[in-house]
């Protein structure tokens, strides 16, 4: 059975720059992509229905044109298309049953205010049984890399590095279906794995009780980074990685963080759909997509 990457449509710039990102990751991963829009009968269509056009019909073309945009840029790739005739949120969660990745659009509304999830987008994160990655509208593939001289665009030049993926770390909590998630995601984009551990706990004590110094504590938060990360390095020696650590909120490291990267990873519990509040900073706030991995 094919996994997919699948993007949920809407209609919206969002969804389409979501679409446009799930094509550019599917093409990444050797994995078709698929394109998922509901839509839901109703006897009374809204005003923006054309008046001899069917609420069905109207999600059959919004559904093609974003089919159209994505072949137009990546002719070679395969893309499954589905209407589904139902809730948005249950058609999306059901088909992340076979996805390897679900890509979902977020409205922004600046730097300042940052994102408005919207009720669909942040219901699909919390119970998406695969990885779900959020994009705003504007988000192209120049983004994901760095700077160019004189404006060259990375379809000019592919060689042109990729930003860092950055991985929000927990050393009490290191979730393997995290970590491997950012490791591979690097290793797809060619790209450095950043990765953020900010801890503001009580400190730690000795064997004799007594509590680590400031120096000591730090050192011992970032000896428990590299022993985390050891197994997976060797893993994927392909991929560059370095660590930061420091002593801060975990939401404003990797907000920080955000601003030069491509991908945001973080973690979400897959026995409840509780998102916490870093993952929460981040969906209103990343300036970059922000990928959500459910873990046990």
């Amino acid at each position: 059975m094919d996994r997919y990457v699948t993007a949920g449509i809407d209609g919206s710039a969002e969804s389409l720059a979501a679409a446009r990102w799930a094509a550019r990751e599917a093409l990444r991963r050797s994995t078709p992509l698929r394109l998922v829009h509901a839509w839901r009968w109703h006897p009374h269509p809204s005003s923006s229905v054309p008046a001899d056009s069917t609420g069905r019909t109207v999600a059959e073309q919004v559904l093609s044109g974003a089919v159209d945009s994505v072949r137009a840029a990546h002719s070679g790739l395969r893309i499954d298309e589905r209407l589904v005739s139902g809730p948005p949120v249950s058609a999306l969660v059901s088909a992340a049953g076979t996805s390897e990745l679900l890509v979902l659009g977020s409205r922004g509304l600046g730097r300042v205010v940052g994102f408005v999830v919207g009720a669909v987008s942040q219901r699909v994160v919390a119970h998406s049984p695969c990885p779900v990655v959020l994009v705003r509208a504007g988000q192209t593939a120049a983004a994901e890399h760095l700077p160019a001289l004189h404006g060259i665009s990375p379809d000019e030049l592919p060689g042109i590095p990729y930003r860092d993926v950055v991985l929000g770390l927990d050393t009490e909590r290191p979730c393997d279906e995290l970590i491997e998630f950012a490791f591979v995601t690097a290793r797809e984009h060619g790209a450095p794995l950043r990765v953020v551990h900010a801890f503001r706990p009580a400190p730690p004590r000795t064997a004799e009780g007594e509590p680590f110094p400031g120096p000591e504590l730090l050192a011992a938060q970032e000896h428990a980074v590299i022993a985390a990360l050891r197994p997976w390095s060797a893993k994927f020696p392909e991929v560059s990685v370095t660590e930061t650590v420091s002593e801060e909120r975990a939401a404003g490291a990797l907000l920080h963080a955000a601003r030069a990267a491509s991908l945001v990873v973080v973690g979400r519990k897959a026995s409840t759909s509780h998102l916490g509040a870093v993952t929460h900073a981040l969906l209103h706030h990343a300036a970059c997509p922000v990928a959500v991995v459910p873990h046990v």
